[in-house]
């Protein structure tokens, strides 16, 4: 038993929806950044939605290990960057409208930090924001395997209203390549926010 069993029974309150085309991408320091650089660049072919960038110290690292690309070239894929030490940004207010924000990948300690409202840095104050103007805040924990600690967060931040989504590859349709198992998963992200995409190959039954 995980000793959270009575914390589960909540309701957690409707999502606002803003018709303001802008979706914060935060980036964090777990392995998978791959995810949240090929979001940026699926949201640079959608004119109607303005991408807002911040990255943590944390990510700059794993860019760097884990791809081919640098940091200016990520951050060319966005319409907007935020430095993660500038609490000052717009970012920081409630008052500037967005659709929402994405965490992908979402590290534990950028997760821990979402659970407690600990806004150290502009990444987690962008969350912070989004679950208090109750906008949809998407989450990617890239994380394997879990201990207690790690799924009480979990289940903290989806009775905050945020969605857990662990990049958990699909295989019904086969994917034949990395990239296919990747755009899916960006495809399901867009989904969580109404947004249209052919990255999901649908399941129309067995």
């Amino acid at each position: 038993m995980l000793g959270f069993e009575s914390t589960l029974n909540f309701v957690v309150e409707e999502f606002v929806v803003t018709k303001v085309g802008r979706l914060v991408v935060g980036l964090s320091g777990a392995s998978g950044v791959v995810y949240g650089i090929r979001l940026l660049e699926v949201l640079q072919d959608r004119p109607d939605i303005e991408s807002h960038l911040v990255v943590s110290r944390g990510a700059l690292r794993t860019i760097e290990l884990e791809t081919d690309t640098t940091l200016a070239d990520v951050e060319a894929l966005a319409d907007q960057v935020h430095d993660a030490g500038d609490l000052a940004a717009s970012l920081s207010s409630g008052s500037f409208q967005t659709m929402g924000m994405v965490v992908a990948p979402c590290s534990m300690k950028t997760l821990s930090g979402i659970a407690n409202s600990y806004s150290d840095n502009l990444l987690v104050r962008a969350a912070d924001v989004t679950l208090k103007e109750r906008r949809r805040l998407v989450l990617l924990p890239r994380e394997t395997p879990l201990h207690l600690g790690h799924a009480r967060l979990i289940v903290r931040v989806i009775e905050m209203g945020a969605v857990v989504m662990p990049p958990v590859p699909a295989l019904y349709h086969r994917p034949k390549s990395v990239q296919a198992i990747i755009d899916h998963t960006v495809g399901r992200v867009l989904d969580m926010f109404g947004v249209e995409n052919e990255l999901v190959e649908r399941w129309s039954g067995g």
